[in-house]
């Protein structure tokens, strides 16, 4: 077992975050490894919820919003949990399509800004 296991190192590495980020994903009970002695060890389960934790911060879902979804998992099924997903993922599209549309109004800007600065000096 101990083979499909990650320690509390790797998972950091495996994922990218820091100690603090892993531990308060825990104390928020995002997460709950198994632990032996003063080592967690984290399993199978844990490493697939780190992943959708992880999908759903680069997505802009707080992390309520995931452990809410987590747990749909755990009480009501898959089901359930894909039906609040498709819900969530239509609301969030929308945000992020407006915050896209908000930056390419800036690059736009600044492009301008520059390339008439670059006009005058040349």
């Amino acid at each position: 077992m101990s083979d499909t296991r990650l320690s509390f190192k790797a998972m950091c590495a495996k994922f990218d975050v820091t100690p603090r980020t892993l531990r308060y994903y825990e104390y928020i009970e995002l997460l709950a490894p198994e632990k032996e002695g003063r080592t967690r060890y984290y399993g199978p389960r844990e490493v697939a919820r780190m992943t959708l934790i992880m999908r759903g911060r680069r997505w802009g879902f707080s992390l309520e919003e995931i452990r809410q979804w987590l747990e749909i998992y755990e009480n009501e099924g898959t089901r359930a949990q894909m039906e609040v997903l498709v819900e969530h993922a239509d609301r969030q599209l929308k945000v992020l399509t407006a915050q896209r549309d908000e930056l390419d109004a800036a690059i736009a800007e600044l492009q301008q800004m520059r390339d008439d600065a670059a006009a005058d000096l040349g």
